[in-house]
């Protein structure tokens, strides 16, 4: 990351040459993965790129797919850069969704190599590790700040198609249509045929689940 200071009667202005969206999703189902997307953009990056996009619970699976499309494209023309962490439901048992959460970021920040003079936003009640001084938390974030959207969006996408895969080994629970959230449908197979290997046990101490 490239940052240029400037002096002005006396006061460093520091330029930021990246900003940084963070969000997660997955924060709340009963089984799989939480995941956490953090996209990077050069500050100079076309805000045309944004234009129409919302918060992913407001977009259609569809238009998820589209935006994910199109950012995967910007990516491979290095226009722009993200990653997604998937961290397992045993994880969330042993330390809690939080650490869970904390640790999906850090993953993230050293695979893109964040560096500490980055602006950062994140959704919500996130934080970035504290040595990254510019960072700011907004709560929904995710319908105010684009780039928050974006983040919120590759980090559904890729937790909805890996809930896709994993239902096909477990048929009885339907994960592709609920994606391991408490609906009924997913309450009353749980009650039907118990827990799985990957059901955040964590998660069923208020429903009468074998296990």
């Amino acid at each position: 990351m490239e940052m240029h200071k400037f002096r002005h009667n006396r006061i460093i202005i520091e330029v930021m040459s990246y900003v940084v969206g963070i969000d997660e999703a997955g924060r709340g189902p009963l089984a799989g993965p939480v995941s956490v997307g953090v996209v990077k953009i050069p500050v100079n990056f076309s805000k045309n790129f944004f234009k129409s996009i919302k918060d992913s619970k407001k977009l259609t699976p569809e238009d998820r797919e589209l935006w994910f499309a199109l950012a995967l494209e910007a990516k491979k023309e290095k226009l722009l850069d993200f990653a997604v962490s998937l961290v397992s439901e045993k994880v969330i048992d042993r330390k809690g969704i939080v650490h869970a959460v904390k640790v999906g970021i850090k993953r993230c920040f050293k695979k893109l190599a964040i560096e500490e003079d980055s602006q950062i936003f994140l959704d919500g009640s996130l934080k970035a590790p504290e040595e990254f001084r510019h960072q700011r938390t907004i709560i929904k974030g995710d319908e105010k700040v684009p780039i928050i959207s974006l983040a919120s969006i590759v980090a559904k996408v890729t937790r909805d198609r890996m809930m896709v895969k994993i239902s096909k080994k477990f048929p009885a629970f339907n994960f592709h249509v609920h994606k391991g959230y408490g609906t009924l449908m997913h309450r009353e197979a749980l009650k039907k045929h118990g827990s799985t290997v990957i059901h955040r046990q964590s998660f069923l101490h208020n429903l009468t689940v074998d296990r």
